[in-house]
């Protein structure tokens, strides 16, 4: 399969303050990352997991999420997608310094901050209507100067309305930006979501980062608020995941294909991740995905 350059439209290189991003699937610019600013994070198409802090869930098209200053992150389309997407991810990134400042100007707009304190653990914007989403968003990207500071601005105003917000991750999870430490772990994370279904011990992880054992299992658990082998299991899980949502394949050979080596080990850890078995998860799975018709089986 070819891989689509992302579509970066539209930056406004005049300011720092909002920059807009798009980008297609697959691309080499996803990997588990962090920066300084705080990000809006619109998915169009696919499905897969996402990755804020300590947090591993399931993301589909039209879901939006908000990440804060240095808060790591990472959107991975299930393997089982197979045709490229042109238009997978819209974003915004946005500086804090830039909305404190209006809120200091203009005082009705501090409840806006109370918004960006939850980012710091990332938010999930739950039920948002992903026809006003994309409609934002595109109102960004295709306005310039004074109007699109307006259009970013209407966009936080109704976000920070919306009822439904979830917080992703438990601990607040911060990357330094530059650490050698945190890059080597970086390389490992995306070491592991590209070959979970293969061996990869400890012993390999810490040696891939040029630590010790001890020192690799402290830092990794810090960085991404999971032991090692955990958050393996829960890439594993993940990926199971798309297997039973797209084919009709056995469960076991699901399980051998994600990485596990025995069925019952597979469904001990499917169930403490997912609350349900891998047959229940195929059954929602797949009354959800009944509108959509990009997976094939």
């Amino acid at each position: 399969m070819s891989i689509i350059k992302p579509e970066i439209e539209m930056v406004d290189r005049s300011t720092r303050s909002i920059r807009y991003l798009q980008h297609g699937w697959p691309t080499d610019l996803c990997r588990w990352h962090a920066h300084e600013e705080y990000e809006l994070h619109l998915i169009v198409e696919t499905r897969g997991k996402a990755f804020v802090g300590d947090y591993i869930g399931d993301f589909k098209a039209g879901d939006l999420f908000m990440t804060g200053p240095n808060l790591p992150h990472n959107w991975i389309t299930d393997h089982v997608w197979t045709e490229p997407v042109q238009t997978r991810d819209m974003l915004v990134q946005f500086s804090h310094e830039s909305v404190e400042k209006l809120a200091e100007g203009f005082p009705e707009f501090s409840q806006v901050l109370r918004l960006l304190h939850l980012a710091q653990s990332g938010i999930q914007f739950e039920g948002f209507n992903p026809t006003f989403a994309r409609g934002h968003m595109e109102a960004i990207r295709d306005s310039k100067g004074a109007e699109r500071i307006l259009a970013f601005i209407r966009f936080l105003v109704r976000l920070n309305e919306h009822a439904e917000k979830k917080t992703l991750s438990v601990t607040r999870i911060v990357q330094p930006e530059g650490g050698s430490k945190q890059a080597r772990i970086a390389d490992v994370v995306d070491f592991a979501t590209k070959n979970f279904h293969e061996t990869f011990s400890v012993t390999q992880a810490a040696s891939m980062a040029s630590m010790t054992e001890a020192t690799f299992s402290r830092n990794f658990q810090a960085a991404t608020g999971h032991s090692f082998i955990d958050f393996l299991n829960r890439i594993r899980i993940g990926e199971a995941c798309g297997m039973l949502y797209a084919s009709d394949d056995q469960i076991i050979s699901i399980a051998q294909n994600a990485g596990f080596k025995n069925l019952a080990n597979f469904n001990r850890h499917f169930l403490k991740v997912k609350g349900m078995t891998p047959s229940e998860y195929r059954d929602t799975a797949r009354k959800d995905l009944m509108p959509q018709s990009k997976v094939t089986s």
